[in-house]
């Protein structure tokens, strides 16, 4: 079958996914519907990749004019989303209520694959709401949360429409210089100087993608979403979704934008300082979902970053530094979401062994299959930049885009690359701590009861494949990477992703100025543990091993002490209290006197940095219109119908005048 009736058959069943779960028939045959349709995305950008060419279906029913096209570094993006969208897909929500969760993974991915592919205005902005709002659908229907209120969901699609807002200004701003809807006319404004009008449209574009992408201040609407659903919905928002959203921004600056200026300035210090925020409130979390949502945000800036750099190089005219931070960026979210896609799958086998979503020492993995183990510890290692991963090839690479900023002859951009490195390193290392404290504390420790049931062998299969695949794309690196270089041809005329590798070693364009080899990192790695391994096993026959109590600040150890999330992260979140703003409450139950204390409750929190100063007073202002207006809302029938004769006097007036 070939790529383009691939494709076509994709969105064929996720339509008839979506019917299904309207229709609240055939739980399994849903599921098996969605889940085949990643198949089929899989095995088109497989079989298309090598070629480096775009995929046009040409009879695709698009909105207006029928185009619909896959450039290569869309394909690149959609294949390691439906990856894990598939493996998702496959095993299902955790909640009880299916019919929602289908019927928004249906929306989700038919909107990502319009984002990718649709070729005029109106279809990609309709695509876009249909993302959104499959989004949204995933997620209310599973009731995962602390809370039912929705109060998370709500402050998502709000972020979510001022985003949209400024995505459609931006939009009809650059229709209106190009005249013309279709995208690829929005390429001519990359011809436009550089002024206050194509600044303003940058800004709008980086506010409309960012509000998605969790760039500061969108970020705060990750953990309340997330938090409210499954592993599966966060394995499906951060990878296939994410991924969209990151192609659209890529594709509108690098094409349609005139490169360099304070636009690019602009968005390396947002990605950089969203990358700081998301990783420092991610290591602050006790939940699983949370604190991955705030990785995500973490991820998507990275890349951000790397974008930007691409465009302050692009800007001087260096395309061959600018087409490196363009393929670390793909190379970056490709890794991304594998990683999350295997601990957000990894949090739902938790909560179904444990009832709970928490970050606490339940011993999960003492009673799991050993492939859990595996996906989390090479998923974590991913995320927190250890070799030979993914994330520490693509981290590696980043340092290395960044640090090129030498060749720049501005002042302005060579001190921006300087301080964004200086950024990325402080993000990294709290990635590591946070990567330290979730598979600690996840998955290892003692289990309450020896009866207590581990995690399932699906769940357990799919996170282990997904590490393990996490292992593949850093050790084929040279051979994945053939794959990206139709998406650098077609961004950077005369460039190739060849520069990026010279045979087995990984190069920053050239090996004089560094390189790494994460293919034989794998080799190397176990021979050279073999030394300390011996050591060890030495030291057991000469030397008895002794167990000694863990010391509890001279206190006397209680009986069944363990170390929470909230004494893992207290000192960062004292060292950094004027970012956290942390928050202390202990409340007493007494047993009928106050001289008798029953329980003691101990909450401890931290406050979002700009929920106070950027959402809470448009949301107050909302409160009291709505106040305000209520007596319209009186149920009288009067009050209608007078408004109803009022209404049709201004229409007569309007037509008169």
């Amino acid at each position: 079958m070939s790529a383009e009736r691939l494709i076509a058959l994709a969105a064929a069943l996720w339509v008839l996914a979506i019917v299904l779960g309207c229709a609240g028939r055939g739980r399994v045959l849903a599921r098996g519907a969605l889940a085949g349709g990643t198949v089929a995305i899989v095995l088109a950008a497989l079989r298309q990749l090598p070629a480096g060419m775009p995929l046009p279906i040409t009879a695709w029913p698009g909105v207006v004019g029928g185009r619909f096209q896959l450039a290569p570094d869309a394909l690149w993006l959609l294949l390691f989303g439906a990856i894990v969208a598939f493996f998702a897909t496959a095993l299902g929500t955790p909640a009880a209520r299916w019919r929602s969760w289908v019927v928004g993974a249906g929306l989700s991915m038919l909107g990502a694959l319009g984002c990718f592919g649709l070729q005029d205005a109106v279809g990609f902005l309709v695509a876009w709401e249909v993302m959104s709002l499959g989004g949204a659908v995933l997620l209310i229907g599973e009731r995962l949360g602390p809370t039912r209120e929705g109060r998370g969901l709500l402050f998502m699609l709000a972020l979510l429409e001022v985003g949209a807002l400024a995505l459609l200004a931006a939009v009809l701003m650059i229709a209106r210089s190009v005249g013309s809807i279709d995208l690829a006319a929005f390429a001519a404004l990359a011809t436009h100087p550089v002024d206050g009008y194509t600044l303003l449209i940058g800004v709008l574009l980086l506010i409309g993608f960012g509000a998605k992408l969790g760039l500061l201040p969108f970020y705060e609407w990750y953990p309340g979403a997330y938090g409210q659903g499954s592993g599966a919905s966060g394995a499906l928002l951060s990878g296939i979704v994410l991924n969209a959203a990151f192609f659209a921004l890529e594709r509108a600056f690098t094409l349609w934008l005139p490169g360099g200026g304070l636009l690019a300035i602009v968005t390396v210090a947002a990605g950089v300082l969203s990358a700081i925020l998301a990783v420092l409130y991610a290591f602050q979390e006790d939940d699983w979902r949370r604190l991955l949502a705030f990785s995500s945000a973490e991820n998507a800036a990275i890349a951000v970053t790397l974008l930007g750099a691409s465009q302050v190089f692009r800007g001087e005219g260096l395309l061959a530094l600018a087409s490196l931070g363009f393929v670390v960026a793909l190379l970056h979210l490709a890794g991304h979401a594998l990683a999350k896609g295997a601990l957000m799958l990894a949090a739902d086998g938790s909560f179904r062994a444990t009832g709970s979503y928490a970050v606490s020492q339940q011993g999960v993995m003492r009673h799991s299959p050993w492939l859990y183990g595996v996906g989390v510890v090479f998923a974590g290692m991913s995320l927190a930049a250890m070799p030979p991963q993914a994330g520490f090839v693509s981290e590696w690479f980043t340092f290395q885009t960044l640090f090129q900023g030498f060749h720049l002859s501005g002042l302005a951009g060579r001190l921006t690359l300087s301080l964004a490195g200086a950024g990325m390193a402080l993000t990294a290392a709290i990635a590591l701590a946070t990567f330290v404290k979730l598979v600690g504390l996840g998955i290892l420790g003692r289990p309450p009861n020896e009866a207590m049931p581990g995690v399932g062998r699906g769940h357990a299969l799919a996170c282990g494949l997904l590490g393990l695949a996490v292992l593949a794309l850093a050790v084929g690196m040279p051979w994945w990477l053939q794959g990206l270089d139709g998406a650098v041809a077609s961004h950077f005329a005369g460039q190739s992703s060849a520069a990026l590798h010279k045979g087995l070693l990984l190069v920053p364009l050239t090996d004089t100025f560094a390189f790494i080899s994460p293919t034989l990192l794998v080799i190397v790695c176990p021979l050279l543990a073999l030394l300390p391994l011996a050591w060890l096993l030495r030291a057991r026959r000469r030397f008895r091993v002794r167990h000694a109590p863990v010391w509890y600040g001279g206190c006397p150890a209680p009986p069944n002490g363990m170390t929470t999330a909230l004494s893992f992260s207290n000192a960062m979140r004292t060292f950094y209290s004027f970012v956290y703003r942390p928050e202390s409450e202990i409340r007493h139950e007494h047993s009928g006197s106050a001289y008798f204390v029953r329980q003691v409750h101990h909450r401890a929190d931290v406050s979002p940095l700009f929920e106070a100063a950027v959402f809470r007073g448009p949301t107050r202002i909302v409160q009291w219109l709505a106040h305000k207006l209520s007596p319209l809302q009186s149920g009288n029938m009067n009050v209608y119908l007078g408004l109803v004769g009022l209404l049709l006097v201004l229409v007569m007036a309007v037509a008169l005048i």
